[in-house]
This record gives C-alpha cells, sequence and structure tokens, in this order.
C-alpha cells in the first residue's frame, strides 16, 4: 500500500519532468496504474478492518477521484 500510493505522486513528477510528451503520457499511465493498486489495497484493508471502514471508505474515494483526474489528463494530452 505505501510503495503504491506514495507512487502516484513520485511518477507524476517525474513525468512533469518529461523528456518529450510521449514521456509524460507514460508516466502519467503509470500513476493512474499505482492509484488504481492503491484502491485495491485499500478495499482489501477495508474488509479487514471494520472499525475503520468509514476512514478507509474516504480514502478509496480520494484514490478513485486521483485516478479520474490522472485519466482526464491524458485524456487531453492525446
Amino acid at each position: 500500500m505505501v510503495r503504491s500510493s506514495g507512487s502516484v505522486g513520485a511518477n507524476y513528477i517525474e513525468g512533469n519532468e518529461k523528456l518529450g510528451n510521449k514521456d509524460l503520457i507514460f508516466r502519467i499511465k503509470i500513476s493512474r496504474k499505482e492509484a488504481k493498486e492503491s484502491e485495491y489495497w485499500l478495499k482489501l484493508l477495508k474488509d479487514l478492518n471494520k472499525e475503520e471502514s468509514n476512514r478507509i471508505e474516504t480514502l478509496i474515494i480520494e484514490a478513485s477521484e486521483i485516478r479520474k483526474i490522472l485519466s482526464a489528463i491524458i485524456n487531453k494530452l492525446t
């Protein structure tokens, strides 16, 4: 979970130091993939921690929103 969530921002920042438009799109696609993986891990965590399910659900929604934002950026660049 820590790796995938940290990778979202790291790849986005690296993409902003792009070598070209193809590199930027590639890095943002990786960020989107990592956001999706983070969402997956959060869903598993929610199933295992019923007492924290509301707090975890908020994080799942945020991960989903980040993924949608990254998709919109990709669509705009292509």
